[in-house]
């Protein structure tokens, strides 16, 4: 290969890496500044955005359209746009300023230009189809999921008190006193070796069950991991055993301890004793440190037990928490969880909606010439509308709704959204007041009101 073919290959991987970031950063430009009003391909709080600056463009004001996306307002108010006039009656709310650069909307528009939907991934024959859970379907094991937290937190706790509590029993087994004693025990080391070889048994089988799918295919990206019912069992018999344990090794403790009141301590001062590593105060001399202040000598004392284990436990906590969250991140921000709720609550609205005929918007709303639809329609429009537009549609405050000329449309699509979301011009928005099956009702009973003389002609005439 020769230098320049180098070159050449070369400068295509640079074009073709910068063509990427320019788009990344245009998409994440747009989630930042345009997402919270507008949409790609779908009118929203703000129209659809997806080609909008050709149309600006092909009017011949490109330079006005970086204009209003910085500052709307000024470029209303200067009165040198004609696009800017047009589109200040789309939304109710004005354009929100917006300090972006020419070079940073241009990445904004190329990149709501080339959007295309996520298409659908097609099914191989030769593997089993990927089944997306319900909510309803994986209720269970979200549930599933929480006991198995608690069981696995109780697991540990009993694991350390059993730690705790064999540890104390090797130290009080392997102490000169012990040995001299006729009545040691020379089996609990056995005892524990069965229990711990039982333990670890119960536990392998448990974990080994455990699965990141359903079987079947279900997936949800909600969950990393499925229990079964089964597998909670398992955790209990495990919880129970290392109860027992805990049970078994508190009566040898006990035990040794009674073989250890030498000094006439009752059990619960060696206990207190033994949780603070307290020395005796016989044997303060071994510990006492040399230097000395105003007559004051100072105790080289271990520190307490509990503290250290107390200490140890959230280190282990600490490193599980970063691994959970911020290394493999099977476990959940905030953020995340914020917006994977508020997914789970838009699906549910928008199954609510299906459910009850109330997805309609400015989109999809059709005209309707059922007569039963017609008369509620002008119920409503009695009631909301006749304060501007008189009760014959032939207008007052607002304009005439019977003639042949319309200010922002004659689409029943237009009128539902005028409704909805008012204007600019002193019409309110009813989309707080009316849901979308009323709006869709009036808007059609407008559409068949009879021409009637009233307010002079406003907009444009619509044959």
């Amino acid at each position: 290969m020769n230098m320049k073919s180098s070159i050449k290959i070369a400068l295509s991987f640079v074009v073709l890496l910068t063509g990427s970031s320019v788009f990344a950063q245009g998409e994440q430009l747009f989630k930042q500044k345009c997402s919270v009003c507008h949409m790609i391909d779908k009118n929203s709080t703000g129209p659809a955005l997806k080609g909008v600056m050709q149309k600006w463009e092909d009017a011949g004001e490109k330079d006005n359209f970086y204009k209003w996306v910085q500052n709307s307002l000024e470029l209303i108010a200067s009165g040198k746009s004609e696009m800017a006039n047009k589109a200040k009656d789309i939304s109710p709310m004005a354009m929100p300023l917006q300090p972006l650069t020419t070079a940073e909307i241009d990445q904004i528009f190329e990149y709501i230009d080339t959007y295309t939907p996520p298409q659908a991934a097609p099914v191989d024959a030769g593997k089993p189809a990927v089944i997306v859970a319900s909510k309803s379907l994986l209720l269970n094991y979200e549930h599933n999921l929480s006991l198995f937290y608690a069981l696995l937190v109780t697991l540990l706790i009993e694991l350390f008190v059993i730690v705790y509590i064999a540890k104390s029993i090797m130290k009080f087994k392997n102490s000169d006193f012990i040995k001299k004693s006729e009545t040691s025990d020379g089996g609990t080391g056995n005892i524990l070796s069965v229990i711990l070889l039982i333990i670890a048994t119960l536990f392998a089988s448990s974990t080994f069950a455990l699965t990141t799918s359903i079987p079947g295919g279900i997936q949800d990206d909600s969950m990393w991991l499925y229990v079964e019912k089964s597998d909670l069992y398992w955790f209990i018999l495990i919880d129970l055993v290392l109860l027992l344990v805990i049970l078994l090794l508190r009566k040898i403790a006990r035990k040794y301890f009674r073989l250890a009141s030498k000094s006439k301590k009752n059990y619960a001062t060696q206990s207190l004793d033994k949780m603070f590593d307290i020395v005796p105060i016989e044997q303060e001399e071994r510990i006492m440190l040399h230097h000395e202040y105003d007559g004051i000598r100072e105790l080289d004392n271990n520190l307490p037990p509990w503290w250290v284990w107390g200490f140890v436990v959230t280190i282990v906590f600490s490193v599980v928490y970063l691994l959970n969250y911020h290394v493999f991140g099977t476990g959940e921000l905030q953020i995340q969880e914020y917006e994977n709720s508020i997914k789970k609550a838009d699906a549910q609205v928008k199954d609510y909606l299906t459910k009850n005929a109330l997805n309609i918007d400015e989109t999809n709303a059709t005209k309707l010439t059922d007569a039963a639809a017609i008369k509620e329609g002008e119920s409503i429009f009695q009631a909301n509308c006749v304060v501007c537009h008189n009760s014959k549609g032939e207008g007052n405050i607002g304009p005439n709704l019977t003639d042949k000329n319309w200010i922002y449309g004659f689409d029943v699509k237009d009128l539902f959204g005028v409704i909805k979301k008012g204007t600019s011009n002193g019409m309110p928005e009813h989309g707080s007041k009316l849901n979308p099956v009323q709006i869709q009702k009036v808007a059609s009973f407008i559409l068949q009101l009879p021409d009637t003389e009233g307010k002079a002609p406003q907009g444009d005439k619509i044959e």
